[in-house]
């Protein structure tokens, strides 16, 4: 089972992506979701997370009102859109996938991807 990340790419400060996170052999929509980035010299951080079944989303303070985080389940995709991106959102981004959603919360999902490259310039 793998995770496939999309959606990555350059953009400048104040501009939108929207980050695709997808999967064979797993059906999404029933697994809590979470996305994830990582920068150079930083630990991995927890961004913004979804819940199965029931509506519950999380979001990092720093993204708060900045980015969303949704499910496409006819399409077996969660989405992180993401606008008024700065440069200190530069990262790789990764989406983790659990049924378990205090391992989402603790960074601890155990299926992952392999992630997608966000670069904001200032």
């Amino acid at each position: 089972v793998q995770l496939v990340e999309s959606g990555g790419g350059w953009v400048q400060s104040g501009g939108s992506l929207r980050l695709s996170c997808s999967a064979s052999r797993l059906s999404l929509n029933s697994y809590t979701i979470g996305w994830f980035r990582q920068s150079p010299g930083k630990g991995r951080e927890g961004v913004a997370s979804i819940r199965e079944g029931v509506v519950g989303t999380t979001y990092a303070d720093s993204v708060k009102g900045r980015f969303t985080i949704s499910r496409d389940n006819a399409k077996n995709t969660v989405y992180l859109q993401m606008n008024n991106l700065e440069p200190e959102d530069t990262a790789v981004y990764y989406c983790g996938a659990d049924d378990n959603w205090g391992r989402i919360l603790a960074g601890l999902p155990r299926t992952w991807g392999r992630g997608t490259q966000v670069v904001v310039s200032a």
